[in-house]
């Protein structure tokens, strides 16, 4: 009897390039480039994903917004770490605004992001919101 599956876990090669993110700057710096001159325009929410050696291994949008908010979909973020075999993950988005204060909405998305990956043993290294000038690191600030 043939089994049937949906998924296939297999590894891809890409150019994408692996990196040690080791710090909140080397993760601003390593995801900053996932965006263009939208930085400024309107609200996108990314996951790096991490091996055990903190090397990059891929990353994901999880989503777009508008100018004041984007949504995110937990069961999203889980895919992308599950499937990638990450062992750590760091979350981003950005603040068009400028501020770099997380708001609740920031706070309460990533304990629900922090607390659902602690069930696959993958750990949220951070959460980082970047504005044109600069980043906030939740790690740094002792909220991770």
């Amino acid at each position: 009897m043939e089994t049937l599956s949906l998924y296939e876990l297999k590894k891809i090669q890409t150019n994408f390039k692996n990196e040690q993110i080791d710090s909140p700057e080397k993760a601003s710096d390593f995801i900053r480039q996932f965006y263009g001159d939208d930085l400024e325009i309107f609200e996108s929410f990314f996951i790096l994903l991490l091996n055990q050696a903190q090397n990059t291994i891929g990353y994901a949008k999880i989503s777009q917004g508008g100018i004041v908010g984007t949504v995110v979909d937990f069961r999203l973020v889980a895919k992308y770490a599950i499937e990638s075999l990450a062992v750590n993950v760091i979350i981003a988005h950005n603040h068009p605004s400028g501020n770099l204060t997380p708001s609740p909405q920031d706070l309460a998305i990533t304990e629900k992001i922090k607390k659902g990956l602690d069930v696959f043993d993958i750990r949220l290294n951070d959460h980082i919101i970047l504005t044109k000038d600069g980043f906030t690191s939740f790690s740094n600030k002792g909220i991770l």
